[in-house]
């Protein structure tokens, strides 16, 4: 069945994550996308070295197709192909885009319905503009997230690998189908561009706008305030050493929640009893006591009482234990495809799904400039031509 983007042209010339996962999802969604990658050097951080399963997620379902965009006739064959196609996407410096006649001024003149989506590490205006950064530096630290998350007094906590970047390829893949939405209307292109920092203070807008209205905003210790002074949004260690996490809404379910832990005796507590203001008021003293209640037994015991009693909550898991839980396999959290170096293996899908026309992972990451032939045959280059190219170094 084809997919929701089917017959959409896509030109990715995005570097490490965050474009190039903004990519992958219209690739799933079906839209044919060509990853353009430089002749020479690296093409992908993370093809060869220890996070080459960046490179696996973020480039499957594509085409690869290496050009040496330094010669005129590498920048020739970029403009031949961005001609016919109606995404380009990169997040290369914006200098460097203006130097390799990649930019919106010239690309819009060859294709005035082009869509166009640049990816900046703090935006194109303001005393930063210039500034190289990645997602751990403009987004996970500059935009407060690294200060907010960790406990107070402790070092800041560390960035996940990619984690806002992702934020990011769903930003940048909204937009862009914003975008075409409009040109359907219209007929007209659309130059878009997005921050790493900007895209960080979104996802930290709790925050960010409590600052703004004169709030500070709270950092959350676990052993003496739970989340938002909350002792039932906090976590707590089991019997065997197993860690999960809260999630009750505190004096609405607080009777409930106390019959399902097995301490009826702490409903009418004069110290908790009283909703909301009672357990903020004395959410140390009730963390002591939840800390020996969910010591004395096994996780596997504490979870067969929280379905039991309609209570909240989420085990703290490994990455591993993920690829196996029965909840992700049962819904399509994984698809096999078949690698060429690696044989079988499997990756994570996309989130969102389209009943009526699914998304799929069909092929895995290509070798650099795999498809740059097929490629080029379809765009008029004769085999003479193609054959001249490689010789000049062109094209791989």
């Amino acid at each position: 069945m084809a997919g929701i983007l089917e017959g959409l042209k896509v030109v990715d010339m995005g570097v490490a994550i965050a474009m190039p996962a903004a990519a992958a999802m219209m690739a799933d969604w079906g839209a044919d996308v060509t990853k353009i990658e430089p002749v020479f050097g690296e093409g992908q951080p993370g093809r060869d070295d220890a996070y080459v399963y960046n490179a696996i997620i973020h480039n499957r379902n594509k085409k690869s197709l290496a050009i040496d965009l330094k010669q005129p006739a590498g920048i020739q064959l970029l403009h031949k192909f961005v001609a016919k196609a109606d995404v380009f996407l990169s997040n290369y410096e914006v200098s460097t885009l203006k130097k390799l006649k990649a930019d919106y001024a010239t690309l819009s003149q060859i294709n005035p319905g082009l869509i166009y989506c640049v990816l900046t590490a703090y935006g194109t205006a303001g005393p930063d503009k210039d500034n190289r950064g990645y997602d751990f530096s403009a987004a996970w630290a500059r935009a407060g997230a690294q200060y907010q998350i960790g406990e107070p007094g402790t070092i800041p906590a560390m960035n996940l690998n990619g984690f806002m970047d992702r934020v990011t390829a769903a930003h940048a893949a909204a937009g862009i189908l914003g975008a075409l939405l409009h040109r359907e209307k219209t007929g007209e292109g659309q130059e878009l561009e997005l921050s790493l920092y900007h895209v960080g203070v979104w996802t930290l807008a709790g925050d960010i706008q409590a600052a703004l209205m004169g709030i500070v905003a709270p950092k959350f210790e676990r052993g003496k305030t739970g989340m938002g002074g909350n002792p039932l949004w906090n976590s707590y260690r089991a019997k065997d050493g197993g860690w999960f996490q809260l999630a009750t809404q505190g004096g609405l379910f607080w009777a409930d929640f106390c019959r399902g832990i097995g301490r009826p005796d702490l409903e009418n507590d004069p110290r908790f009893s009283g909703g909301m203001a009672a357990l903020r008021q004395n959410h140390e003293e009730l963390i002591r006591i939840l800390d020996e209640v969910f010591a004395a037994k096994t996780m596997d015991e504490w979870e067969k009482r929280f379905r039991e009693h309609n209570i909240i909550y989420g085990r703290v898991v490994t990455p591993l234990e993920v690829t196996t839980d029965p909840q992700a396999v049962a819904n399509g959290f994984f698809a096999e495809v078949d690698d060429p170096t690696r044989g079988k293996i499997k990756l994570v899908t996309m989130p969102i799904k389209f009943h009526q026309n699914p998304a799929s992972v069909r092929t895995s990451a290509p070798e650099k400039g795999q498809d740059t032939e097929e490629t080029l045959l379809d765009l008029g280059y004769s085999w003479e031509d193609i054959g001249q190219l490689k010789e000049q170094g062109v094209v791989l």
